[in-house]
């Protein structure tokens, strides 16, 4: 990899770190999509799911902004996978989501710099679990 994408990695980072902060501070509230998410299919019309909304509208128009500005340099590393297989990593991402009672933001992020041991151990869980399936997936020729 070169230091071109490890500096676009950092900067990303530090700028999901920061947000996430800011979201704690301001607001009192921790920036789980899959919570999100899940409260907009409860199709219950809060403010809360207007700003949830909102958020995942911008997060959807930054990337395509990044992908106009930046136009061959975004990677696209899931060009000729199977749909059905991409469906079914969606449905069992959401799944695991659910059992774990939040996401990489809300665990990942969010739990870990606020010294969660619960979130400690959902990322633990979900990180061997990626790691084992791309291993597994490798091995048996599915991905390359």
């Amino acid at each position: 990899m070169s230091a071109f994408f490890d500096a676009y990695a950092l900067v990303g980072g530090l700028l999901i770190g920061l947000s996430a902060t800011l979201l704690l501070l301001l607001n009192g509230r921790i920036a789980g999509i899959s919570g999100i998410c899940a409260n907009l299919l409860s199709l219950s019309y809060s403010g809360k799911n207007i700003r949830g909304a909102l958020f995942l509208l911008a997060m959807i128009l930054a990337g395509g902004i990044t992908y106009q500005l930046m136009g061959d340099a975004v990677a696209m590393p899931r060009e000729g996978f199977p749909v059905w297989l991409l469906a079914l990593s969606g449905f069992l991402v959401g799944v695991g989501t659910r059992l774990a009672n939040g996401c990489t933001s809300g665990h990942g992020v969010c739990g870990l710099g606020r010294r969660s041991w619960r979130s400690l151990m959902a990322t633990l869980c979900f990180m061997t679990t990626g790691i084992l399936t791309v291993l597994i997936l490798r091995i048996s020729g599915v991905l390359v």
